[in-house]
Protein backbone atom coordinates (compact mmCIF):
# COMPACT_ATOMS: atom_id res chain seq x y z
CA UNK A 1 0.00 0.00 0.00
CA UNK A 2 1.51 3.18 -1.02
CA UNK A 3 2.16 5.38 1.84
CA UNK A 4 0.58 8.74 1.70
CA UNK A 5 3.08 11.93 1.87
CA UNK A 6 1.97 14.71 3.86
CA UNK A 7 3.37 18.12 2.59
CA UNK A 8 6.37 19.60 4.63
CA UNK A 9 5.98 22.59 2.66
CA UNK A 10 6.54 25.49 5.62
CA UNK A 11 4.62 28.89 5.70
CA UNK A 12 6.52 31.34 6.57
CA UNK A 13 5.22 34.32 8.34
CA UNK A 14 5.57 37.96 7.27
CA UNK A 15 7.22 39.74 9.81
CA UNK A 16 5.93 43.34 10.16
CA UNK A 17 8.06 46.03 9.74
CA UNK A 18 7.97 48.69 12.70
CA UNK A 19 7.27 52.30 11.60
CA UNK A 20 10.23 54.59 10.55
CA UNK A 21 10.89 56.75 13.00
CA UNK A 22 9.70 60.85 11.85
CA UNK A 23 12.54 63.14 12.11
CA UNK A 24 12.30 66.05 14.96
CA UNK A 25 11.56 68.42 11.76
CA UNK A 26 8.47 66.38 10.79
CA UNK A 27 7.51 65.97 14.36
CA UNK A 28 7.29 69.48 14.61
CA UNK A 29 5.12 70.16 11.40
CA UNK A 30 2.80 67.85 12.99
CA UNK A 31 3.02 69.64 16.52
CA UNK A 32 1.81 72.89 15.07
CA UNK A 33 -0.68 71.97 12.53
CA UNK A 34 -3.81 73.04 13.77
CA UNK A 35 -5.94 70.92 11.33
CA UNK A 36 -4.18 67.28 13.41
CA UNK A 37 -6.04 66.24 16.57
CA UNK A 38 -4.61 67.42 19.90
CA UNK A 39 -3.54 63.93 20.87
CA UNK A 40 -1.40 64.25 17.73
CA UNK A 41 0.00 67.17 18.66
CA UNK A 42 0.62 67.34 21.95
CA UNK A 43 2.66 64.04 21.47
CA UNK A 44 4.45 65.04 18.63
CA UNK A 45 5.62 68.36 21.23
CA UNK A 46 6.94 66.35 23.58
CA UNK A 47 8.65 63.37 21.46
CA UNK A 48 10.75 66.10 19.72
CA UNK A 49 12.11 69.35 22.12
CA UNK A 50 15.01 70.08 20.13
CA UNK A 51 12.99 70.74 17.35
CA UNK A 52 11.47 73.89 18.85
CA UNK A 53 14.94 75.68 19.03
CA UNK A 54 16.03 74.77 15.48
CA UNK A 55 15.79 78.35 14.35
CA UNK A 56 13.68 81.61 15.00
CA UNK A 57 10.44 80.48 13.29
CA UNK A 58 10.18 77.24 14.65
CA UNK A 59 10.72 79.44 18.66
CA UNK A 60 8.46 81.89 17.57
CA UNK A 61 5.55 79.02 16.30
CA UNK A 62 5.89 77.05 19.49
CA UNK A 63 5.95 80.19 21.86
CA UNK A 64 2.73 81.32 19.58
CA UNK A 65 1.29 78.04 20.46
CA UNK A 66 1.52 78.43 24.31
CA UNK A 67 0.23 82.00 24.42
CA UNK A 68 -2.63 81.42 22.51
CA UNK A 69 -5.23 80.66 24.84
CA UNK A 70 -7.74 79.81 21.82
CA UNK A 71 -5.15 76.47 21.65
CA UNK A 72 -6.31 73.22 23.03
CA UNK A 73 -4.64 73.37 27.04
CA UNK A 74 -2.95 70.01 26.47
CA UNK A 75 -1.26 71.22 23.45
CA UNK A 76 -0.39 74.37 25.41
CA UNK A 77 0.91 72.31 27.89
CA UNK A 78 3.20 70.22 25.87
CA UNK A 79 4.49 73.03 24.13
CA UNK A 80 6.06 74.11 27.27
CA UNK A 81 7.03 70.52 28.65
CA UNK A 82 9.01 70.52 25.45
CA UNK A 83 10.39 73.78 25.78
CA UNK A 84 11.73 72.65 29.85
CA UNK A 85 13.25 69.78 27.92
CA UNK A 86 15.06 71.92 25.44
CA UNK A 87 16.45 74.30 28.16
CA UNK A 88 18.46 71.54 29.52
CA UNK A 89 20.76 71.67 26.08
CA UNK A 90 21.84 75.36 27.69
CA UNK A 91 24.08 76.44 25.05
CA UNK A 92 21.51 75.73 22.25
CA UNK A 93 18.63 77.39 23.81
CA UNK A 94 20.58 80.46 25.34
CA UNK A 95 19.79 82.92 22.23
CA UNK A 96 15.72 81.95 22.95
CA UNK A 97 15.98 82.28 26.59
CA UNK A 98 14.71 86.08 26.99
CA UNK A 99 12.21 85.19 24.53
CA UNK A 100 11.10 81.69 26.46
CA UNK A 101 11.09 84.36 30.03
CA UNK A 102 8.84 87.16 28.55
CA UNK A 103 6.44 84.71 27.13
CA UNK A 104 5.81 82.72 30.59
CA UNK A 105 5.59 86.57 31.96
CA UNK A 106 2.92 87.03 29.62
CA UNK A 107 0.67 84.16 30.71
CA UNK A 108 1.48 84.09 34.48
CA UNK A 109 -3.03 85.21 34.23
CA UNK A 110 -3.65 82.49 32.23
CA UNK A 111 -6.98 81.04 32.97
CA UNK A 112 -5.90 77.32 33.33
CA UNK A 113 -4.26 76.39 37.01
CA UNK A 114 -2.48 73.96 35.67
CA UNK A 115 -0.46 76.05 33.05
CA UNK A 116 -0.01 79.34 35.33
CA UNK A 117 1.23 76.72 38.36
CA UNK A 118 3.98 75.28 36.14
CA UNK A 119 4.58 78.89 34.57
CA UNK A 120 4.91 80.53 37.99
CA UNK A 121 7.14 77.29 39.04
CA UNK A 122 8.87 78.05 36.55
CA UNK A 123 9.97 82.00 37.12
CA UNK A 124 10.24 81.63 41.11
CA UNK A 125 13.10 78.88 39.89
CA UNK A 126 14.64 81.33 38.06
CA UNK A 127 14.53 83.83 40.53
CA UNK A 128 12.25 86.35 38.77
CA UNK A 129 11.42 89.56 40.07
CA UNK A 130 8.16 90.30 38.01
CA UNK A 131 7.07 86.78 39.35
CA UNK A 132 8.17 88.04 42.77
CA UNK A 133 5.95 90.83 42.73
CA UNK A 134 2.86 89.53 41.37
CA UNK A 135 2.82 86.74 44.17
CA UNK A 136 3.77 89.36 46.86
CA UNK A 137 0.48 91.47 45.73
CA UNK A 138 -1.62 88.34 45.61
CA UNK A 139 -0.81 87.83 49.20
CA UNK A 140 -1.81 91.51 50.38
CA UNK A 141 -4.21 91.79 48.14
CA UNK A 142 -6.40 88.39 47.43
CA UNK A 143 -8.22 89.71 43.84
CA UNK A 144 -5.00 90.14 42.41
CA UNK A 145 -3.53 85.79 43.48
CA UNK A 146 -2.45 84.09 40.62
CA UNK A 147 -2.71 81.00 43.22
CA UNK A 148 -3.85 80.09 46.39
CA UNK A 149 -1.18 81.76 49.80
CA UNK A 150 0.30 78.64 50.66
CA UNK A 151 1.36 77.74 47.21
CA UNK A 152 2.11 81.81 46.52
CA UNK A 153 4.33 81.61 50.09
CA UNK A 154 6.49 77.99 48.79
CA UNK A 155 7.33 79.74 45.27
CA UNK A 156 8.49 82.83 47.26
CA UNK A 157 10.43 80.71 49.34
CA UNK A 158 12.82 79.98 46.48
CA UNK A 159 14.76 83.74 46.52
CA UNK A 160 13.45 84.97 50.31
CA UNK A 161 13.26 89.04 50.62
CA UNK A 162 12.72 91.29 53.27
CA UNK A 163 9.16 91.81 51.96
CA UNK A 164 8.17 88.45 51.77
CA UNK A 165 8.95 87.83 55.49
CA UNK A 166 7.34 90.82 56.42
CA UNK A 167 4.31 89.66 54.64
CA UNK A 168 4.22 86.18 55.72
CA UNK A 169 4.46 87.30 59.03
CA UNK A 170 1.19 89.55 58.69
CA UNK A 171 -0.21 85.77 57.52
CA UNK A 172 1.15 84.15 60.66
CA UNK A 173 -0.70 86.90 62.36
CA UNK A 174 -4.00 86.65 60.37
CA UNK A 175 -3.92 83.34 58.52
CA UNK A 176 -6.43 82.65 55.75
CA UNK A 177 -6.35 79.06 56.30
CA UNK A 178 -3.89 76.90 58.51
CA UNK A 179 -2.06 75.69 55.46
CA UNK A 180 -0.79 79.34 54.60
CA UNK A 181 -0.15 79.75 58.42
CA UNK A 182 2.56 76.77 58.17
CA UNK A 183 3.95 77.81 54.52
CA UNK A 184 4.29 81.04 56.55
CA UNK A 185 6.43 80.10 59.26
CA UNK A 186 8.77 77.66 56.67
CA UNK A 187 9.34 80.65 55.21
CA UNK A 188 10.02 82.84 57.91
CA UNK A 189 12.35 79.54 59.16
CA UNK A 190 15.45 81.26 58.03
CA UNK A 191 14.69 84.85 59.34
CA UNK A 192 16.61 85.79 62.75
CA UNK A 193 14.09 88.43 63.29
CA UNK A 194 11.46 86.28 63.50
CA UNK A 195 12.50 84.23 67.01
CA UNK A 196 9.78 85.67 68.73
CA UNK A 197 7.29 84.85 66.81
CA UNK A 198 8.70 81.13 67.02
CA UNK A 199 9.34 81.45 70.45
CA UNK A 200 5.60 82.10 71.58
CA UNK A 201 4.47 79.49 69.19
CA UNK A 202 6.53 77.05 70.49
CA UNK A 203 5.53 77.73 73.88
CA UNK A 204 1.48 77.26 73.20
CA UNK A 205 -0.47 74.44 74.01
CA UNK A 206 -3.56 75.65 72.26
CA UNK A 207 -1.62 76.14 68.94
CA UNK A 208 -2.03 73.47 66.66
CA UNK A 209 0.57 70.79 67.50
CA UNK A 210 2.52 70.82 64.16
CA UNK A 211 2.70 74.63 63.92
CA UNK A 212 4.38 74.53 67.74
CA UNK A 213 6.98 71.42 65.91
CA UNK A 214 7.95 73.80 63.13
CA UNK A 215 8.48 76.63 65.42
CA UNK A 216 10.22 74.33 67.80
CA UNK A 217 12.58 73.41 64.56
CA UNK A 218 12.75 77.09 63.18
CA UNK A 219 13.96 78.35 66.96
CA UNK A 220 16.51 75.61 67.11
CA UNK A 221 18.31 77.19 63.72
CA UNK A 222 17.96 80.30 63.92
CA UNK A 223 18.65 80.98 68.14
CA UNK A 224 19.77 77.69 69.54
CA UNK A 225 20.08 79.00 73.19
CA UNK A 226 16.78 80.36 72.81
CA UNK A 227 15.77 77.26 71.17
CA UNK A 228 17.27 75.35 74.26
CA UNK A 229 15.77 77.36 77.01
CA UNK A 230 12.12 76.57 75.65
CA UNK A 231 13.01 73.34 75.09
CA UNK A 232 13.92 72.86 78.56
CA UNK A 233 10.58 73.97 79.89
CA UNK A 234 9.05 71.77 77.74
CA UNK A 235 10.49 68.71 79.25
CA UNK A 236 9.90 70.06 82.64
CA UNK A 237 6.20 70.73 82.06
CA UNK A 238 4.42 67.44 83.37
CA UNK A 239 1.50 68.98 81.30
CA UNK A 240 3.14 69.00 77.96
CA UNK A 241 1.99 67.20 75.13
CA UNK A 242 4.27 63.78 74.51
CA UNK A 243 4.98 64.71 70.83
CA UNK A 244 5.81 68.13 71.73
CA UNK A 245 8.20 66.71 74.39
CA UNK A 246 9.99 63.92 71.92
CA UNK A 247 10.59 67.04 69.45
CA UNK A 248 12.14 69.14 72.35
CA UNK A 249 14.25 65.91 73.52
CA UNK A 250 14.99 64.66 69.76
CA UNK A 251 16.75 68.38 69.04
CA UNK A 252 18.56 68.73 72.66
CA UNK A 253 20.25 65.26 71.45
CA UNK A 254 21.81 66.22 68.55
CA UNK A 255 22.34 70.22 68.79
CA UNK A 256 21.94 70.73 72.70
CA UNK A 257 24.94 72.12 74.56
CA UNK A 258 26.58 69.27 76.17
CA UNK A 259 28.19 70.93 78.92
CA UNK A 260 25.27 72.86 80.05
CA UNK A 261 22.83 70.00 79.64
CA UNK A 262 25.46 67.73 81.83
CA UNK A 263 25.54 70.42 84.53
CA UNK A 264 21.62 70.70 84.73
CA UNK A 265 20.68 67.90 86.79
CA UNK A 266 16.92 68.75 87.91
CA UNK A 267 16.23 68.23 83.71
CA UNK A 268 18.52 64.95 83.52
CA UNK A 269 16.42 63.89 86.58
CA UNK A 270 13.17 65.00 84.63
CA UNK A 271 14.26 62.75 81.01
CA UNK A 272 14.93 60.19 83.09
CA UNK A 273 11.19 60.21 84.82
CA UNK A 274 9.86 60.96 80.84
CA UNK A 275 11.51 58.03 80.13
CA UNK A 276 10.19 55.51 82.40
CA UNK A 277 6.55 56.84 82.23
CA UNK A 278 5.62 58.25 79.13
CA UNK A 279 4.80 57.40 75.59
CA UNK A 280 6.72 55.12 73.57
CA UNK A 281 8.26 57.88 71.59
CA UNK A 282 9.50 59.96 74.18
CA UNK A 283 10.62 56.79 75.70
CA UNK A 284 12.75 56.53 72.70
CA UNK A 285 14.50 59.70 72.75
CA UNK A 286 14.74 60.22 76.42
CA UNK A 287 16.69 56.74 76.51
CA UNK A 288 19.02 58.29 73.34
CA UNK A 289 19.31 61.73 75.60
CA UNK A 290 20.67 60.17 78.38
CA UNK A 291 23.14 58.15 76.20
CA UNK A 292 24.42 61.28 74.77
CA UNK A 293 24.10 63.67 77.56
CA UNK A 294 23.62 61.60 80.96
CA UNK A 295 23.95 57.98 81.93
CA UNK A 296 20.62 56.16 81.91
CA UNK A 297 19.49 54.82 85.46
Amino acid sequence: MAIKRTSTKKTTTAKKKSPAKRTPRAAFAVATNQKKSTAERAKAFVEAPLATIQSDQSMEATLNVLRDRKQPIKVRLAALQSLQAASFSVIDFEPFREAYLATLREILDDPDEELRQRVLGILSRENDSYTQKRLLEGLQDPSKALVPPEKALQLLSYDVHAEAYSVARDIVKEPPNPEAKREALRLLAADANSAPIFEKLMRDKDEDREIRQISAAALQAIKPKKFQEHAREVLLDNKEYDDIQATALAALTQFGDEKAVAKDEQLLKQVDKLGKGKSAKVKKTAKAFLSRHGSEK
